[in-house]
């Protein structure tokens, strides 16, 4: 199965994520490292100074061609993909992916290692919230052998 692994860069449960799936069979996409020999999108390769912008030198930045890369190789794997993992916590952005797969009609999966997880009440549209890579794996296969 083709996976998009949505997380955030602070998380440190998403390396071992995809290195899990991966041992698994499944092909991967890895915001970190979507291609050999390149690193994911940064604000920062954008304005070091990044954390200290306006809504409007956000919204400007949205227009600058690095975020345009960033993005486009990011969508370009969900539209690959035929499932998404939301690897917890994370923020924003992995969790409008996430949203994206279930409009999609694609299956979410959720992965909750962290004992204190907040609960949210639209993980109900995901087709499992799993605490651990072993259990996801099974949830995953078990879903595909349906």
């Amino acid at each position: 199965m083709k996976i998009y692994v949505a997380s955030s860069w602070r998380n440190i449960y998403q390396p071992d994520a995809v290195a899990a799936l991966r041992d698994a069979g499944h092909e991967v996409y890895d915001f970190r490292n979507p291609r050999p020999g390149e690193h994911g999108f940064a604000w920062s390769e954008i304005d070091p100074a990044w954390k200290d912008w306006t809504v409007p030198q956000y919204r400007e930045a949205l227009r600058h061609p690095i975020a345009g890369r960033g993005f486009a190789s990011d969508y370009e794997a969900m539209m690959w993909a035929d499932a998404c993992v939301l690897v917890l916590p994370c923020g924003r952005s992995a969790h409008l992916e996430a949203g994206w797969f279930v409009g999609a009609g694609s299956p979410l999966h959720i992965l909750a290692p962290e004992e204190r997880t907040e609960p949210e009440l639209m993980y109900k549209m995901a087709n499992t919230v799993c605490v651990s890579t072993a259990e996801l794996i099974e949830q995953i296969y078990r879903e595909a052998h349906l």
